[in-house]
């Protein structure tokens, strides 16, 4: 499983590509995919996914029995991360070197992304033939740097300082002859014919993001952590397909991995928008048969959790450092920046304690601010019974993070059980 996983965090460099890579292994499962502009024609007990915006993708297994009377099992993840996006008019000739401008997407740790090996990919939009078409493309090779400013010229490096994001993030793409100029757009263009073959195309937009070349590795003596980009939240996305797919089929599951986690989810295709309750409501067109399905059903939210830093403690509350290798993390705010609740977190201990999985608790320190998930969203929206889950993590929202290789497999037993669970909460 574990190679599994670092070839899907590999091949998914944006939240395109790991839809694509989602949908791919639905399909190659036995799953059909759905049109939302078309007339749906569902079988008994059938599995079927949904894409929307190519980044946010909603799969689901109807089971043997009607949905009023055996809820759902939902478990929720995103599949966007913290990154450096690439501007419309992104082109700048400074000192004889092309740079591109680009966008902070997300809360990023900027400073490790100072001299990493770059490259680019995403979705990009296009004419031919006077038709309009979008591709995704990848340049997998290291095509640009942030080279950091040399410690002989800032002092008071070590000292920290605040990245200008305007000033200091353009990366350098390559140098420059004398009076030459690039287009972005023939640079697109020429990767467009390279991986898909396409001549001619006139490049319209894009929506493209800078990312870390190296690959995901374990590292550690005994090679007990997982080192890797993305692990917030491919790795979610990840264990919970696995669990849908190795899941009992005979109960109704659903899994649903969104775009825009990480600015707030309002978007059409995020949690905040109208993408899952939309597919749901067409399973139930009738209100009173949606609202007894929902009052009967769960929401795992799967999204990783601050593991206690050695180097930090200080910056958790002593009585709840979750650590990696140790098991799921039940994440808790009574603000209701998590949903999780007594009940729901009683459900999935009692869950996890029948599978021998161990789990811990998170909650943060009450003199420092909690970020937030998908789960307060969906629960809010949907009135849905929600817990919020992770696996611990270092380094969250840097170029290159850090997790438990045991993990893995301990979240992996978890949703499969959840997904396969006679009985819900609701």
């Amino acid at each position: 499983m574990q190679s599994a996983l670092f070839d899907f965090i590999t091949q998914s460099p944006t939240p395109f590509h790991a839809t694509q890579n989602l949908a791919s292994a639905l399909a190659a499962a036995g799953f059909t995919e759905l049109d939302e502009r078309a007339v749906w024609q569902l079988e008994p007990a059938g599995q079927y996914f949904v894409r929307r915006n190519d980044s946010s993708i909603i799969a689901f297994r109807l089971g043997q029995r009607p949905l009023t009377e055996q809820g759902l099992r939902v478990i929720g993840a995103h599949t966007d991360s913290p990154c450096l996006k690439v501007k419309p008019q992104p082109e700048i000739n400074s000192q004889g070197y092309w740079q591109l401008g680009v966008e902070v997407y997300g809360g990023v740790l900027l400073l490790p992304w100072f001299d990493r090996d770059l490259s680019l990919a995403g979705r990009v939009t296009f004419s031919q033939d006077g038709q309009l078409h979008s591709r995704l493309i990848d340049f997998k090779t290291p095509i640009a740097v942030i080279p950091s400013l040399a410690i002989h010229l800032n002092r008071e490096a070590n000292k920290g300082w605040e990245v200008n994001a305007q000033k200091e993030l353009p990366p350098v793409l390559t140098q420059l002859n004398t009076k030459e100029e690039k287009d972005f757009r023939v640079l697109l263009a020429a990767q467009l014919q390279r991986e898909h073959g396409l001549q001619d195309a006139q490049i319209l937009d894009y929506e493209l993001s800078f990312y870390d070349t190296q690959a995901p590795a374990h590292i550690g003596l005994e090679q007990e952590f997982i080192a890797s980009a993305r692990l917030d939240n491919l790795l979610s996305c990840f264990v919970g397909l696995q669990a849908l797919l190795a899941a009992d089929q005979q109960y109704a599951s659903v899994l649903v991995c969104t775009d825009h986690e990480e600015v707030g989810s309002s978007s059409a295709c995020g949690a905040d928008g109208p993408f899952l309750e939309q597919i749901l409501r067409r399973l139930l067109p009738q209100e009173e048969d949606f609202s007894r399905c929902i009052q009967r059903s769960m929401l795992v939210s799967a999204d990783n959790a601050h593991g206690i830093h050695p180097n930090y403690a200080d910056k958790h509350d002593s009585n709840h450092g979750p650590l990696l290798n140790q098991g799921p993390v039940i994440k808790v705010n009574s603000n209701q920046r998590y949903a999780t609740n007594s009940e729901t977190a009683a459900f999935f201990r009692h869950l996890c304690q029948q599978h021998n999985v161990p789990v811990q608790s998170f909650v943060t320190r009450s003199d420092m601010g909690c970020g937030s998930t998908i789960g307060p969203i969906t629960a809010s929206k949907l009135g849905i019974n929600t817990i919020d889950i992770g696996a611990a993590t270092f380094a969250m929202h840097s170029i290159r993070e850090l997790a438990g290789t045991q993990d893995v497999a301990y979240l992996t037993k978890a949703l499969t059980a959840f997904y396969s669970s006679a009985e819900l909460l609701g």
